[in-house]
């Protein structure tokens, strides 16, 4: 992990109060889910950021809005979303057209999904997959000059030779995954978005597809937001981490001092779940329930489960306390600060 703090690097995408809500019409009555609500991110070019919570908090929302990718229902209700363009130009990407967005994403950003099965084409063999990919976004390429750029990515990444060859059917859930991320790195974007990169992978298969990740980033020098519930990915791969709860970032900070001090306890429950070395005790989970996004708590959205709630927790949303320059959290038990 690189060791250099923010303070040294420039922001390379940044959202300022963003707000993505999915608008769903019920039979007349119109639904707000608050997916991702009041959301203040600064993340940085040469790093990997990890983004964790539990499912239904609105981290994969997240995703779809950083990469500026509103499909209704999901709208962009608030805010704005800046990237950092050649010549260290920012801007804001949410007032650009369909058009203009799209041919951004081509050389500036990548998308990995959830699911490598719904990257390819079922019925063509995957070097097809990859003549169609960089065809669509580099016009004038020759078949050889793809097949050759392909080939050389699959040779640095470690991948086998012949798996250009090969059918998507015919790859292991592992193999398919990281032949995506080999898919999403080929172009060389400075921005690589993970969603759930190592989900259904068995232990050894993660460690295999983070290994990946982090090469690629070591090499490409650049910055890869990754999701995952899982905290000991984000232990293993992640710069920084923002912990993710109902919608809003609850603390952001370094992955060491996320793990050795975490600050909101929500942050303490997730950490403190994970299965330790030579600890045969029953790990806890958070108590209850996340909340509805459409029905959200007033106040804190985390009061309702938290073991050490104050009356001002179910009254006021807490702004952030900042115990150091790189670490933040937004919870009562930390310094009294302003509300939100």
């Amino acid at each position: 992990m690189d060791a250099a703090t923010p303070a040294k690097k420039k922001a390379i995408i940044r959202t300022d109060k963003l707000q993505a809500y999915y608008i769903l019409d019920m039979q007349g009555t119109q639904k707000i889910v608050k997916a991702v609500n009041d959301v203040s991110l600064t993340i940085y070019e040469n790093e990997i950021y990890g983004i964790a919570g539990e499912s239904g908090c609105g981290k994969t929302t997240l995703l779809k809005a950083l990469f500026n990718d509103f499909v209704p229902p999901m709208r962009l209700t608030g805010g704005s979303i800046f990237y950092l363009l050649d010549g260290d130009r920012e801007v804001d990407v949410t007032g650009l057209s369909p058009d203009e967005m799209r041919q951004l994403r081509m050389e500036y950003i990548s998308y990995i999904p959830q699911g490598s099965m719904s990257v390819f084409n079922p019925v063509l063999k995957l070097k097809e997959t990859y003549e169609d990919f960089v065809g669509s976004h580099r016009k004038g390429q020759s078949r050889e000059e793809t097949f050759e750029l392909a080939r050389h990515q699959i040779e640095v990444l470690g991948l086998p030779a012949n798996v250009l060859e090969l059918y998507p059917h015919q790859l292991s859930g592992g193999m398919r995954q990281r032949v995506t991320i080999a898919l999403a790195s080929l172009l060389r974007p400075r921005v690589m978005i993970g969603d759930e990169p190592t989900t259904a992978l068995d232990v050894v298969v993660q460690r295999g597809v983070i290994q990946m990740l982090t090469t690629i980033q070591k090499d490409m020098q650049n910055t890869i937001i990754l999701v995952t519930h899982d905290m000991g990915v984000h232990a293993n791969i992640a710069d920084r981490i923002g912990i993710m709860y109902a919608g809003k970032i609850v603390e952001e900070g370094p992955t060491t001092q996320i793990f050795s001090e975490p600050l909101h306890p929500y942050t303490q429950f997730l950490i403190n779940s994970l299965p330790k070395f030579g600890d045969k005790n029953v790990r806890g989970s958070v108590p209850g329930s996340p909340p509805s996004l459409a029905d959200l708590p007033s106040g804190c959205p985390f009061h309702p489960r938290c073991p050490h709630v104050k009356d001002i927790c179910r009254q006021q949303m807490p702004d952030f306390s900042h115990p150091d320059e790189n670490h933040k959290v937004a919870c009562w038990l930390i310094g009294e600060g302003n509300h939100g």
